[in-house]
């Protein structure tokens, strides 16, 4: 690749949708061609830009090793992974809780801080660090998916998860009893990349800053 050309890791999935379009109102477009193909790299029309299509976790580890000079993923991520990025922008969009949620039954009820919690997550690092803080001894059942069953089919008390709406929890009989923090998308760079194109990043941050602006404006006027 062209060494004034940056590559972008995106995570698959809405996120790259979502993505794809702020850099679309920045200017900076793929062709339809490529959105329709089923390449795992792709290019922006002008050429300056690569972007890479990669799974949402793995996003931090293409960044911090350098094949990719940046990228974009949500927050939880980064804090999942605590990756050696740096962190220029809040890109405002992809909005979510990460949250503890389990049986309605358990609304309101304090912690046995004598009794071991299973926590079922795929978000190992952020559950232990959180009920840690909380004094609240816990196991970890790491799961990847569907973890809204886990307290259904009692294999775990609780679970950390990603909420957005909650609709998949009410219709499980399940209730947010914590907000951990919140997560949206941000950009991340590298750190050597930061440096070594600085002129190619700095223009990519104030192209997204100046679309977050407009956007900030807008809204505060409709």
């Amino acid at each position: 690749m062209p060494n004034n050309q940056l590559t972008i890791a995106l995570s698959k999935g809405r996120m790259q949708d979502d993505a794809l379009a702020m850099f679309a109102r920045a200017g900076i477009v793929v062709e339809e061609s490529e959105l329709k193909s089923r390449k795992l790299i792709i290019h922006s029309a002008d050429g300056r830009y690569a972007f890479i299509l990669v799974k949402p976790g793995d996003v931090p580890t293409y960044v911090e090793y350098g094949v990719a000079d940046a990228g974009i993923c949500g927050r939880d991520v980064l804090l999942e992974s605590q990756a050696d990025v740096h962190e220029p922008l809040d890109l405002k969009f992809g909005y979510c809780r990460i949250a503890v949620a389990g049986k309605r039954e358990l609304m309101g009820q304090d912690y046995n801080l004598l009794a071991t919690v299973r926590v079922a997550t795929k978000y190992k690092r952020i559950a232990s660090e959180y009920f840690q803080q909380k004094g609240v001894p816990i196991e970890v059942i790491p799961l990847s998916g569907s973890v809204e069953l886990a307290p259904l089919i009692g294999l775990s008390d609780r679970i950390v998860d990603l909420v957005e709406t909650g609709r998949t929890l009410k219709e499980n009989g399940l209730d947010v009893i914590e907000v951990i923090t919140e997560s949206t998308a941000r950009l991340v760079v590298n750190r050597a990349s930061f440096h070594l194109k600085r002129q190619e990043v700095g223009s990519l941050i104030a192209q997204l800053t100046d679309i977050l602006e407009k956007e900030r404006e807008n809204a505060k006027h409709a």
